[in-house]
């Protein structure tokens, strides 16, 4: 390699490499890395594109580079990910905030905006992205988020506190924990379903990086979703709203769980796929 290395160059060259190796985005995957070592955004690469990266700097870069090729996710080397246009830190602790769980929070909001002080609960808030997406976007609501591992919550509250967003959060079971509560105006779900054959066919830096608790469902994948449906139902205020994500194969038999409810639909994600379940309390 050369001696003297500029952010420009050094995003050149990692990006020739990724996309050498396979990767589908190495741009962006090369950013986010060299983002990381400089503890800059992305922004800031574009505003100092001339800038000299020393020595100690383009080691840790090449350490970051190697953890990736070995199929540790970009997100969990950077240790954040941004969702809804926030900024998010995650850690092996939590699953890493996906793209089209996106549509989940906007479809909740369009709901929430037209209530007032709408109570929320989010079950299963892993890094909190989906509670704390909801309170900074929709301030005057509510939000009670839950999850059964203590490690993710730390996660959650500490992503909070970044967005300085109001969430109370409990550890438990599914709605468990918030027995006690009750009279939810929209209560969501993103809970695991990817069954254990689907899981083995996953791509290896998701089966051997994400934490397989918060993917694996047993039987079908919907399992989880069934303990919680009655829960919810019981929780969840006359003409309140349920709001889940699936896997589009899934779509059939989660339909068949939700007898009794109203305006039942699937909705598609931006690539087409059944990804949303949305239904209201009759």
């Amino acid at each position: 390699m050369q001696e003297q290395w500029r952010i420009k160059e050094l995003l050149e060259w990692t990006t020739r490499f990724f996309a050498d190796k396979g990767m589908e985005k190495p741009r962006l995957e090369a950013e986010v890395l060299l983002a990381r070592v400089l503890e800059k955004d992305r922004v800031f690469l574009y505003a100092h594109y001339d800038q000299p990266v020393n020595s100690q700097e383009r080691e840790k870069y090449r350490h970051f580079i190697q953890r990736r090729l070995k199929g540790e996710p970009a997100a969990y080397i950077a240790g954040h990910k941004e969702f809804m246009s926030l900024d998010f830190k995650v850690s092996p602790a939590v699953l890493i905030p996906r793209p089209e769980t996106e549509l989940l929070v906007e479809k909740v909001l369009e709901l929430a905006m037209v209530q007032n002080n709408p109570r929320i609960c989010d079950v299963g808030t892993g890094s909190g992205a989906i509670a704390v997406s909801l309170a900074v976007y929709c301030p005057a609501a509510q939000i009670y988020a839950s999850d059964i591992s203590a490690a993710a919550l730390v996660i959650a509250r500490e992503n909070a506190l970044r967005h300085q967003a109001r969430v109370q959060f409990v550890q438990g079971d599914l709605l468990a924990p918030l027995q006690a509560e009750g009279g939810f105006d929209i209560i969501v779900a993103n809970l695991p379903y990817i069954s254990e054959a689907e899981f083995q066919t996953l791509e290896a830096g998701i089966r051997e990086y994400e934490p397989a608790s918060a993917l694996i469902a047993p039987g079908d994948g919907l399992d989880i979703y069934r303990r919680w449906l009655p829960q919810a139902s019981q929780l969840l205020k006359d003409d309140g709203y349920l709001l889940f994500e699936i896997a589009p194969q899934q779509s059939t038999q989660a339909l068949e769980m939700l007898e009794g409810f109203a305006e039942v639909a699937v909705i598609e994600d931006l690539a087409g796929r059944q990804r949303l379940v949305k239904a209201r309390k009759g």
